[in-house]
């Protein structure tokens, strides 16, 4: 983050200045809304939510270190040489200053959203673009109304393209968020059951995503998933141009010829209506597929020569958990999936699987998590998956999992079991893991499925 002067923050988020501190020319170099990260200089802004309120913790993260605070509330008492701004949303606060700070730097914004791979497509998208210019983009899980704004305060003088993940779990949210990251592209990777909780179906799904044009560039270009029949809809209805990508013929954005080594990597042929040429993406599964493709339509986009492209894809790293190919000694291997899930990314997690080299193929399965009255069925769904794959044991874990566990023995899955817990379920693992075991893990994010990577990575030798 650049320097911002408390005039400027003043300026930003409408406040008033409470307190003796009058030094309008004071700085700060960081945004922080967690107390326990505090670093010197910094400006503490606390959230309040329905179980926290952020204000609690104020004295102790200006003890801490930070400069000042933004506040709802008045105090009794102020610390000396500390700043406190006065606002009536903390949280308003936050998206003003980001708006505001964003709107010092004249660069584009690649905004990427879609129900299934966003974060894979954020981080190829940024792979590529990297290989010409210098990249911000969305670290982690800071795909929503709180870390979309603090990503955008990490903007710098030297950043030349912001590459942001917008991810929402209710209708409403996408506009909001559209507002903040106002883009210059939209990525939408496809429209699946991911929050269907929510939204009711897909089609309300593609209306709230569809959200992220109310506040996009005049002109903003889309490039969206041809092969998924609701986005390829949308041919004609964006407020810009679109192109689409896929394997269809008629699509601008295509792929062909795909091989995989079943180790490490996915090749295919690209076509683009600037050229083709052939791609390695260091990644396992034919959905990566998607996110090349839209990768390299962006990458045109800004100039980008397909060699340069080519060379982006190469250089793809996954984000920690979203699908890690983790060798063990004993030709054991770990692919670690279970930052989060959905039906969609399910079946794609087990086409991996499925394929991968291996003598014994164990899926690691747990709930998936806001699918509402349909969460039953579409459990079942990858079980039923499960039995048309060469998978040869299921463990699932959770409650919803055991309509999982259920069609899997119907579907003549040859080993399956389930445990309401993960603590039993990994008792079972250490007796089922075998030189030349793959082991799948995968469940949604509130499962919190990297104890099962630890464990197992505890269990085993790295190669």
């Amino acid at each position: 983050m650049e320097a911002l002067t408390i005039r400027e923050i003043l300026e930003a988020v409408k406040g008033r200045l409470l307190g003796d501190f009058n030094d309008l020319d004071a700085v700060v170099t960081k945004v922080e809304t967690d107390s326990r990260t505090i670093s010197s200089g910094a400006l503490f802004l606390p959230l309040a939510g329905e179980r926290f309120d952020g204000h609690a913790y104020i004295n102790a993260a200006l003890e801490d270190g930070a400069a000042g605070c933004i506040t709802q509330r008045e105090r009794e008492s102020y610390l000396p040489g500390k700043f406190y701004i006065k606002v009536d949303s903390t949280h308003k606060a936050l998206r003003d200053l980001a708006v505001w700070y964003k709107n010092r730097f004249d660069i584009p914004v690649v905004a990427i959203t879609g129900s299934v791979g966003k974060t894979t497509t954020k981080d190829m998208v940024a792979a590529v673009l990297s290989e010409k210019f210098n990249v911000l983009k969305t670290e982690g899980n800071k795909n929503n109304d709180i870390g979309l704004p603090l990503t955008l305060l990490r903007l710098k003088r030297e950043h030349q393209i912001a590459v942001l993940e917008l991810g929402i779990n209710h209708p409403g949210e996408m506009d909001y968020l559209s507002g903040i990251a106002q883009p210059d592209v939209v990525v939408m990777t496809n429209i699946g059951d991911s929050h269907i909780e929510a939204f009711g179906c897909r089609e309300n799904t593609l209306k709230a995503k569809a959200e992220v044009f109310n506040h996009a560039k005049p002109g903003v270009c889309a490039v969206l998933n041809g092969d998924d029949p609701l986005l390829l809809g949308l041919k004609g209805e964006t407020p810009g141009p679109a192109v689409f990508c896929g394997k269809g013929e008629a699509l601008e954005y295509r792929a062909g010829e795909l091989e995989s080594d079943w180790r490490s990597q996915v090749s295919c042929d690209v076509t683009t209506p600037k050229g083709s040429c052939h791609m390695d993406i260091p990644a396992l599964g034919e959905h990566m597929i998607y996110p090349t493709l839209m990768a390299t339509a962006v990458g045109q986009h800004f100039g980008m020569t397909l060699e340069e492209i080519a060379a982006g894809v190469h250089n793809f790293a996954p984000t920690k958990m979203r699908m890690n190919i983790l060798p063990r000694r004993e030709n054991i291997t770990i692919l670690d999936d279970s930052y989060n899930a959905n039906p969609q990314s399910m079946r794609a997690a087990i086409e991996v699987l499925d394929g991968y080299t291996g003598d014994y193929k164990i899926a690691v399965l747990g709930d998936m998590f806001e699918l509402g009255p349909l969460a039953g069925v579409l459990h079942a769904g990858v079980g039923e998956f499960l039995g048309r794959s060469h998978v040869d044991c299921l463990v699932a874990v959770g409650e919803l999992a055991k309509s999982i566990y259920d069609a899997a023995i119907t579907s003549q899955v040859p080993e399956c079991y389930h445990f309401e817990t993960k603590e039993r379920a990994v008792l079972t693992l250490h007796d089922l893991l075998r030189p030349g075991a793959t082991i799948l893990v995968k469940a949604s994010r509130g499962m919190e499925f990297e104890t099962i990577t630890d464990y197992l990575k505890s269990i085993t030798e790295e190669e």
